[in-house]
């Protein structure tokens, strides 16, 4: 488990807009913002920072998100796209990964591969 992740953004307002669509059906909500970070998690709990980098783009990051069930993984993933973020692996079983393994993945506006999983 972790405590908090901080992720660089080219725009914070995408990245608001993208997160707030996928993540509400995880349970995550926008907790705090100003003109240069925001942050998401629980009611009152931000631990998924996004803060704004003028500078040049880094390499993508891989931020898995608990889900409570497969309903709000699809959620998830259609949400997202809808948000601006991009298409990179439905919702369904990994039996790769393991035989319980339901996940979604999607890109989010700044290259991050962004997941939500239930086992």
């Amino acid at each position: 488990m972790y405590d908090h992740i901080g992720l660089r953004v080219k725009s914070l307002d995408n990245s608001v807009n993208f997160y707030t669509a996928a993540l509400a059906p995880l349970g995550y909500a926008l907790c705090s913002r100003d003109d240069s970070s925001a942050g998401f998690g629980p009611k009152g709990q931000p631990a998924l920072w996004l803060h704004l980098h003028k500078g040049p783009a880094n390499g993508g990051a891989h931020v898995a998100f608990r889900a409570p069930d497969h309903a709000a993984i699809k959620k998830f993933h259609s949400e997202g796209i809808k948000a601006g973020g991009r298409d990179h692996g439905g919702a369904g079983p990994r039996a790769d990964y393991s035989p319980t393994y339901y996940a979604a993945f999607l890109i989010d506006p700044d290259g991050n591969n962004v997941e939500a999983v239930c086992t």
